[in-house]
């Protein structure tokens, strides 16, 4: 019997969740995230994390299965997600993903390019321009160095943007050169499903979300996560923002009004990267559920 994988994509705010939940209760399957900043039980207003109706009305894997305090790479988390998978087949023939990281996404569907070792004191120094607080530097660098990567990856992220540079600074070649090299053997067919909305109805969305977060309490969230605030699971839009007004740099309006910005910067991006993939089937994100369940069983052999 042929596995099929059925992955749902799409910018941040789109519908993600609810449509994953309705296909996975259609299929009577289990659904599995690939949303990394999903992987962190600390966090949780601030990531968007499926609330508890939604999390028991279908199974759910790689949600707050791990800690800020462990490193959690994309690489373990594709060998972590292909044994899973393996398992769930043995039970549905069928699985939903869902998430908005596009490169632990193309991990578990394609497998990870391969990127040559370079010396390590050029991390060393770029870490050291982050914590001088040098990221505009560093991503006008990128910008200069790799346009393509620029344009792409999370440069709000200072570990992305690190990994990208060092390559490009240690090789002498951009970062986007190594990737796609080769695609990796898989015991599944993908079928991918992307949701998207005209841009001002995206932003409207996020911008939504993000006030919905505020007052659940995502400041008090960010405050009881302060004091780790450099560690690599907290390097990420909605709680950086909200450390600067910790820290006294900013006032809470204004951190508030760059968490939307950069949330908007990071849904572009994310825009960018899937219209790459001729692969995606799109659908309006009102599309009817009905519709797009319909397509997918087309696909299906």
């Amino acid at each position: 019997m042929t596995n099929y994988l059925i992955t749902i994509i799409g910018a941040t705010a789109i519908g993600k969740t609810a449509l994953s939940i309705e296909i996975a209760k259609y299929f009577k399957t289990a659904i599995i995230s690939c949303d990394s900043r999903q992987f962190y039980k600390e966090m949780n207003i601030g990531t968007a994390v499926p609330s508890s109706e939604e999390l028991d009305a279908v199974p759910h894997h790689f949600i707050q299965n791990r800690s800020i305090f462990e490193d959690y790479s994309v690489g373990q988390f594709e060998k972590d997600a292909l044994k899973k998978l393996d398992e769930l087949f043995k039970e549905n023939n069928a699985v939903v993903m869902v998430g908005g990281s596009g490169l632990y996404t193309n991990a578990v569907i394609e497998g990870l390019d391969y990127f040559p070792e370079v010396k390590p004191e050029i991390r060393i120094q770029l870490n050291k321009q982050i914590e001088n607080g040098e990221l505009k530097i560093l991503q006008n660098k990128l910008k200069e160095l790799d346009i393509e990567s620029y344009n792409t990856i999370e440069i709000e992220n200072p570990h992305r943007l690190v990994r990208a540079l060092e390559i490009c600074i240690g090789t002498g070649k951009t970062y986007s050169s190594f990737k796609n090299k080769s695609k990796e053997n898989r015991n599944f067919i993908p079928i991918k499903i992307g949701l998207e909305a005209p841009r001002e109805i995206m932003y409207q969305r996020i911008n939504k979300r993000v006030d919905i977060m505020m007052d659940e309490g995502l400041l008090d969230e960010a405050k009881k996560l302060y004091p780790y605030k450099n560690l690599n699971a907290l390097q990420t839009v909605g709680y950086q923002e909200l450390f600067n007004y910790l820290d006294g740099n900013w006032t809470l309006e204004f951190a508030i009004q760059e968490i939307k910005k950069n949330t908007r910067r990071f849904a572009k991006r994310q825009v960018t990267w899937n219209k790459k993939d001729a692969t995606i089937n799109w659908f309006n994100f009102q599309e009817n559920t009905a519709t797009i369940i319909k397509h997918i069983k087309n696909l299906i052999l």
